[in-house]
């Protein structure tokens, strides 16, 4: 999925490897969003788990109610960068986590009933300085709609969520808020099957609660969605309930914004021809491995489909640092560059920097202008200091 047509960037412009994400692009997501709050009702916050790039924070604030984050860094990205509420959220949180959580954040979302009695004291009694301060408790309701087993949340024996049958129902004192998430990069149906299922197994606490916070994986700016169906649906849950509804997209900022610039390094062959990239599918790029799924790359088709097939595999020293077979309409040259499509959601926060590989520079382009800023880029001081 790519909304921005990325063969208008000339490329010889930027090192390599480089993420480039486009602000027109962004902006445009960020509208959608913005559009549905208005409509709906909805306070939408984004997750920084799939988007963190905070150079893009103002610009968030401008459209979005806040941010949610994964973790205490997270939060204190979205608290300093973005403005709004700041929502978090962790399978466990330390002591240390929540003394400096309670300094700044609106929600803490807690993963079991034993988490929150530790904490509840200490919290309710922040709560007390701090009015707008509010905790809830994450569920399963153990309705899967997720098709990949690793990014189920409800999938059988999964940690997150507090199943019906583990809710201790005597400790929701202080507790004013319910937070589900089962979803990933999914359309409007499933999540209208969630919250049916949701409603089934956890409707009669409902009552008791102030705020519901239907979680992320919608991609809700993506061709297609159904987006008066959500705007219904949210409308609907409101109005049913007397509550307040949060919703937490993470890839809908980002997707079709941004690509991943990479150059050939050398071409080989064993059994079918090689390409090695400046660039790595486990350093770079790991969903390929974990999902895995395949990136599209402007210009190339399946293995066999265009006149010229390659391997392309990353510069590591991984056997399995492979990106995959592509096509292409002319033989690869050392030095061509590359476009990996579609690369600014869980993507640019999972880079690591196994075996020295260079992390890519970041890039920001108006696509609309043709104006083009580095934003960072790495070297050799940002291995070295993650280490000791």
């Amino acid at each position: 999925m790519q909304f921005t047509d990325f063969s208008k960037l000339d490329l010889s412009r930027l090192p390599s490897p480089c993420f480039v994400v486009d602000e027109v692009a962004v902006e445009r997501n960020l509208r959608i969003l913005s559009d549905v709050a208005e409509a709906s009702g909805a306070k939408i916050l984004g997750a920084l788990k799939a988007f963190s790039m905070w150079s893009f924070g103002e610009l968030t604030g401008k459209y979005l109610s806040g941010t949610c984050a994964s973790g205490l860094h997270e939060a204190k990205l979205g608290h300093e960068e973005y403005g709004g509420e700041v929502h978090a959220f962790a399978a466990a949180f330390s002591q240390a986590d929540i003394d400096e959580l309670l300094t700044f954040a609106h929600h803490i979302v807690f993963n079991s009933c034993s988490q929150w009695l530790r904490f509840r004291e200490q919290c309710l009694a922040a709560q007390k300085l701090c009015p707008e301060l509010h905790f809830g408790l994450r569920i399963n309701p153990e309705h899967s709609e997720g098709t990949v087993p690793i990014y189920d949340p409800c999938s059988p024996g999964s940690r997150l969520g507090i199943p019906l049958s583990q809710l201790d129902e005597t400790a929701l004192e202080g507790i004013s808020g319910l937070h589900f998430h089962t979803l990933c990069e999914q359309g409007f149906e499933p999540l209208a099957r969630t919250v049916a299922a949701v409603e089934t197994k956890f409707g009669h606490l409902l009552p008791q609660m102030q705020w519901v916070n239907f979680g992320g994986g919608h991609h809700i700016t993506a061709d297609g969605y159904n987006i008066n169906g959500l705007v219904d649906l949210v409308r609907e849950f409101k109005q049913r309930h007397n509550v307040e509804v949060y919703l937490e997209p993470g890839e809908a900022m980002a997707i079709g914004t941004g690509i991943l610039s990479c150059e050939v390094l050398d071409i080989g062959w064993n059994t079918l021809n090689q390409a090695i990239l400046d660039t790595s599918a486990t350093c770079h790029m790991p969903d390929t491995l974990e999902m895995p799924y395949r990136p599209d790359i402007t210009g190339a088709g399946e293995p066999g489909e265009l006149a010229h097939t390659y391997r392309l595999g990353g510069l590591t020293c991984l056997a399995g640092d492979v990106i995959g077979d592509y096509s292409f309409a002319e033989p690869l040259e050392v030095g061509q560059r590359l476009i990996f499509e579609d690369m600014s959601h869980y993507t640019m926060v999972k880079t690591t920097t196994f075996n020295g590989t260079k992390l890519p520079s970041i890039a920001i382009w108006n696509s609309q202008t043709d104006a083009l800023r580095m934003v960072k880029e790495f070297g050799y001081d940002d291995f070295k200091h993650r280490l000791s």
